[in-house]
């Protein structure tokens, strides 16, 4: 069970990911890495909305979803995106690679956060 001691340490790494992805860009006057946040919030979204739409049939269950698959594949790949833009545009010169640096940190603290408060909070299924 998740306490108020949780919410606390997970809203504090979440604002530290916010400030490294932020200061990544104010720091170094490039605003492209801001670009980050948006894969790493977007990336839970194909997940949550395939987990919604899957169809839960007791007899028939075969395992897993064509759909929840399908969500995960584009999780991954937003997350991937999130690590692979910095890289991209630090090897074609467009950002710095110490802002590179702190916006994929930034990035993975942000996408951590957010996985760890749904396992957190994540309702128990009654039968």
């Amino acid at each position: 069970m998740a306490g108020v001691k949780t919410i606390i340490v997970l809203s504090f790494i979440l604002a530290i990911g916010f400030i490294l992805v932020i200061l990544s860009s104010a720091l170094y006057h490039n605003y492209l890495t801001l670009l980050v946040v948006a894969t790493y919030v977007l990336a839970p979204v194909p997940n949550w909305i395939c987990s919604k739409a899957q169809n839960n049939d007791d007899f028939m269950d075969s395992g897993s979803s064509s759909v929840v698959e399908l969500g995960r594949f584009l999780t991954g790949f937003f997350v991937v995106m999130g690590i692979a833009l910095p890289v991209v545009l630090a090897h074609t010169e467009q950002i710095r690679i110490e802002a590179m640096v702190m916006s994929i940190v930034g990035g993975l603290l942000i996408y951590s956060t957010i996985i760890s408060f749904t396992m957190f909070f994540r309702e128990q299924e009654e039968f």
